[in-house]
């Protein structure tokens, strides 16, 4: 009676563990497919006249590109280190991925100052519909970004209360699942700014 209890327990905690990530898997397509739509109009409104052809990227959108992607590596190992019980690791690991993740959107905003300061402005009078379209993509990627920052602050404040083991890293797996995303999505968007 004892194990089947136990069996039942198990497989109520796989079920959930399947569907929560399969909502995952469901929320992260349909945030692809608004970017997706968004670099579709892009396209679309570049063969306008006043489209301007000479745009470059900033460097600071290529920085942090790096910095994303090695966040998206730290964010690996730190689960590696909970699954093999190093608590100690997982902290430095997490808190390293926070502190990259801050970094990527002060990156972004260096980036802004950058295309501003070459005389190219989002909003007004002197915006222009290229700058504009980069604007609302950069900024819509960016408001991920806080949702996948506040994601990254409760899987710390997780691993402080000791909520992940070996055998128990849901909450951990959802967390990266999404902060990949995160780093899939801003590493797509780049290449296409840079390349289109």
């Amino acid at each position: 009676m004892a194990q089947q209890v136990k069996m039942s327990v198990e497989e109520h905690n796989e079920r959930t563990a399947r569907s929560k990530k399969m909502l995952m898997w469901f929320a992260m397509v349909s945030m692809f497919m608004t970017f997706a739509g968004l670099t579709s109009a892009y396209v679309v409104s570049s063969k306008r006249r006043d489209w301007i052809k000479d745009f470059e990227l900033p460097n600071a959108f290529l920085l942090s590109t790096v910095v994303i992607v090695i966040s998206s590596i730290t964010f690996y190992l730190a689960k590696k280190a909970i699954q093999q019980n190093n608590r100690s690791n997982a902290t430095a690991l997490l808190l390293t991925t926070l502190g990259l993740g801050a970094a990527f959107v002060a990156l972004q905003f260096y980036g802004f100052d950058q295309i501003v300061s070459g005389g190219y402005y989002f909003t007004g009078s002197n915006s222009t519909v290229t700058t504009s379209f980069l604007y609302v993509i950069v900024v819509a990627h960016l408001a991920h970004l806080f949702a996948g920052l506040l994601v990254l602050l409760v899987v710390i404040y997780n691993h402080f209360k000791q909520k992940y083991t070996p055998s128990q890293t849901l909450g951990l797996e959802l967390g990266a699942m999404f902060w990949h995303f995160l780093d899939v999505l801003w590493v797509y968007l780049f290449l296409f700014f840079y390349f289109y």
